[in-house]
């Protein structure tokens, strides 16, 4: 089985914040702004990552993360 490059994220608009939920790992974080969920996506990846062996995550080593925005639809 291969190992994965990329770590997926979703975002999504909450009430009040936007939220982050990781498709590959059970991170999720929260923030006022894209700006900021994008800091604190990458931190929590970075601290739920810290130590741990990539590759029996199926992690490739220096993954990147892939994230996608949910919006709601127009009709």
């Amino acid at each position: 089985m291969p190992l994965k490059r990329t770590i997926q994220v979703r975002i999504s608009r909450g009430e009040d914040q936007f939220v982050a939920e990781c498709l590959d790992l059970p991170v999720v974080t929260q923030a006022a702004t894209l700006d900021e969920l994008t800091q604190n996506i990458r931190e929590a990846i970075g601290l739920h990552l810290d130590g741990e062996d990539l590759e029996s995550l199926g992690l490739a080593p220096n993954p990147t993360i892939l994230a996608t925005l949910e919006l709601e639809a127009v009709a």
